[in-house]
C-alpha cells in the first residue's frame, strides 16, 4: 500500500524521477546485502533477503513512477511480489521463535539446577502469538507452590522482562504445570467495552479478557461478589462493567449505596431503583432488604420452594455497595443488616456486590460477610498480604500475585470455573458508555414484585438499633494479630480485643505459634 501511494504521488508530480529512484534502490540494495543496513540484518541469508526485497520494491516503484501504478500488469506484479517475499519473512520469524524455544529446552536442565527446580523437565513446547508455552513435569516431591515461589528466578534465568512468566497448575496431575512466557504483554492497551452481553441474571457476565484472548465470564445469580483493589487500580471500571450488564437485565432490580455523595453510582441513577448516599439512607435501605428477605422466605416456606427464580414479574434484588469499609465506619447500624443479607440472601435472589480498597476483617464485619462472597475480583494491591485479604488465605503463595499487576483494570478472578491464577484485563467503560447505557435501559427496568413491595411498606419507619452480634473471641484474636503493627501487640491489648482472660490468650497464642500462624516479635508482643 505504501509503494502504491508513493508511486501515485511521484507519477503525478515528478514522473521523470524514475532514474533517481533506480539509483537509490541500487544503493540501498548494496547496503542491505553487504552490511544489513538499514534493516538490521546480521546473518548472510537475512542480508540476501533484504537486498532482494529492496531491489524488487525499488524496481517496481521506478516502473510505476514512470508509467503509473495503474499500468498493467504492475498491480498484479506487486501482489505476487508481496506474497512471494512475505512467506519467507513469516517463515523465518516463526523458525527463529522455535529456535529460541529449542535452546531453552536444551538448556533447561542446567537452568533448573541453578534456580532450585533440579530434576524438572520440559515435556513439550509450543510457540504462540505472544510468546511460547511449555508443559512441565516436576521431580517427585516438588509442587507448583515451589515453582510459583521461584518465578522471579525463572524470569532471570530465561532473560525475560519482569512479570513475563505465568505458571498454571495442571488439574489432572499435582507434579505437572504449564509455563507461559510472554514476549509481549497482550494487555498493554485498554480493551473497549463491547456493551451489555446479557439480558438475564441467569447468564454469566463478561468482565474482560484473559491473556489468551478468552472471555472472563462470571456467574452472579445467587452469588455475592467482592471487588477489591487499591486506589487507581480500576475498581470503578469493573463495577461499571457489572452495572452496565445488570442494567440490561430485565429480571434484576438494582439498589445502590454510595456514601461518597453518590460520586461513583449517581451516573447509573436512572437504572437504580434506590440510591442511598447518607448513613441513615443506607441503614434504611439494608433494613428494607432484610424485610424483603423475610417475606420471600415465608412465601417460599408456604409454597415449598427452595430457591427464588428471578423473572421480570418477580425479579432478583442486587445491592451494590461502593466502598464497604466506609459503610462499616459511618453506619455501623447497617452492618448487621448487610450480614443478614449475606448469610440468607442467595437462595432468595437478594445479592450483594461490594467494592472496597482493603477488605480487612474489621471493615468487613469480623469476616462474617466476606466469607459469604463466592465471587472475588482482585485488582492491584499495595501490599502482598492484601492478596490474602481479598481472595483468601494462602492465595498469594499459590500464585495469585495481584501486587505485581501493573495497569488499571488488570485483575485476578476467583469464582466458579476460575480457580487458576490467570491474569485478565477488564473492559474500559467510558463516561459516554455509562450515559448511553443508562439512558437506553432506564425505561426497561423492572419493579419489585408485590410481595417484596408490601414487605417494605409495612416496615416501621423508625429503625431500632439491631441487637449486637455475638463476638467470636477466636476470630477477634486472629483479626487483631493480622492487623497488628510491625512491633506487634501486647498481651493487655489482645485481652482487650478479645474480652478473654490472660490464660486463654496465652494458650491460644501458643497454639497459633505451633501452627505457624502467630509469632512473638519481642518480649510480650505478638503478631500474625
Amino acid at each position: 500500500m505504501a509503494l502504491d501511494v508513493a508511486a501515485s504521488v511521484l507519477h503525478r508530480t515528478h514522473p521523470g524521477t524514475w532514474p533517481l529512484v533506480g539509483v537509490v534502490t541500487t544503493a540501498a540494495a548494496l547496503a542491505a546485502g553487504l552490511r544489513g543496513v538499514p534493516w538490521g540484518a546480521v546473518r548472510a541469508e537475512e542480508r540476501a533477503y533484504a537486498a532482494v526485497a529492496t531491489i524488487v520494491a525499488g524496481s517496481w516503484l521506478a516502473a510505476a513512477t514512470a508509467m503509473g501504478p495503474g499500468h498493467a500488469p504492475l498491480h498484479a506484479i506487486l501482489i505476487v511480489a508481496m506474497v512471494a517475499l512475505g512467506v519467507p519473512w513469516w517463515t523465518h520469524r516463526r523458525r527463529r521463535a522455535h529456535v529460541r524455544v529449542d535452546r531453552v529446552i536444551h538448556a533447561w536442565p542446567d537452568l533448573a539446577d541453578r534456580i532450585g527446580l533440579d530434576g524438572s523437565r520440559i515435556m513439550s513446547a509450543v510457540v504462540d502469538t505472544w510468546g511460547w508455552r511449555a508443559r512441565m513435569k516436576l521431580s517427585p516431591g516438588q509442587s507448583v507452590t515451589d515453582v510459583v515461589a521461584r518465578v522471579p528466578a525463572i524470569e532471570s534465568a530465561l532473560g525475560t522482562r519482569p512479570g513475563a512468566v505465568r505458571v498454571e497448575q495442571d488439574p489432572a496431575h499435582a507434579g505437572r504445570f504449564t509455563m507461559r512466557v510472554l514476549a509481549v504483554d497482550p494487555h498493554a492497551g485498554a480493551i473497549p467495552w463491547p456493551g451489555p452481553t446479557v439480558r438475564s441474571l441467569a447468564d454469566p457476565i463478561d468482565l474482560g479478557v484473559f491473556e489468551d484472548a478468552t472471555t472472563v465470564r462470571v456467574p452472579l445469580l445467587r452469588r455475592h461478589a467482592l471487588i477489591g483493589g487499591t486506589t487507581d487500580s480500576g475498581k470503578s471500571g469493573v463495577l461499571n462493567v457489572v452495572l452496565g450488564n445488570l442494567a440490561a437485565c430485565t429480571d434484576v432490580v438494582l439498589w445502590g449505596i454510595d456514601l461518597k455523595g453518590g460520586m461513583e453510582l449517581r451516573p447509573w441513577a436512572p437504572c437504580l431503583a434506590r440510591l442511598a448516599t447518607t448513613p441513615e439512607e443506607a441503614t434504611r435501605l439494608l433494613a428494607d432488604a432484610v424485610a424483603v428477605l423475610d417475606a420471600r422466605a415465608q412465601a417460599s416456606g408456604r409454597d415449598n420452594t427452595r430457591v427464588w427464580e428471578p423473572t421480570p414479574d418477580a425479579p432478583a434484588l442486587v445491592i451494590v455497595i461502593d466502598e464497604y469499609a466506609e459503610l462499616a465506619d459511618t453506619a455501623p447500624a447497617a452492618v448487621p443488616y448487610a450480614e443478614s443479607v449475606a448469610r440468607r440472601g442467595r437462595a432468595l435472589a437478594v445479592d450483594l456486590l461490594a467494592a472496597t480498597q482493603r477488605p480487612t476483617q474489621k471493615a468487613m464485619g469480623g469476616g462474617a460477610l466476606r466469607s459469604q462472597m463466592s465471587v472475588r475480583v482482585c485488582l492491584r494491591v499495595r501490599e502482598r498480604r492484601d492478596v490474602d485479604l481479598i481472595l483468601d488465605k494462602g492465595m498469594l503463595a499459590a500464585g495469585w500475585h495481584a501486587h505485581t499487576l501493573d495497569a488499571p483494570g488488570k485483575f485476578y478472578v476467583l469464582a466458579d470455573g476460575h480457580n487458576q491464577p490467570r491474569r485478565a484485563r477488564a473492559y474500559l467503560v467510558t463516561d459516554e458508555n455509562v450515559r448511553e447505557t443508562a439512558a437506553r435501559y432506564t425505561d426497561h427496568r423492572p419493579d419489585l414484585d408485590p410481595l417484596s413491595r408490601a414487605a417494605i411498606d409495612h416496615q416501621p419507619r423508625a429503625i431500632a438499633s439491631p441487637p449486637p452480634m455475638a463476638i467470636d473471641p477466636e476470630l477477634e484474636l486472629l483479626t487483631a494479630l493480622d492487623e497488628a503493627p510491625d512491633e506487634g501487640l501486647t498481651i493487655p491489648q489482645l485481652i482487650e480485643a478479645t474480652g478473654m482472660r490472660r490464660t486463654w490468650v496465652y494458650d491460644r497464642l501458643q497454639a497459633l505459634a505451633a501452627a505457624g500462624r502467630a509469632r512473638q516479635v519481642s518480649r510480650g508482643r505478638w503478631r500474625a
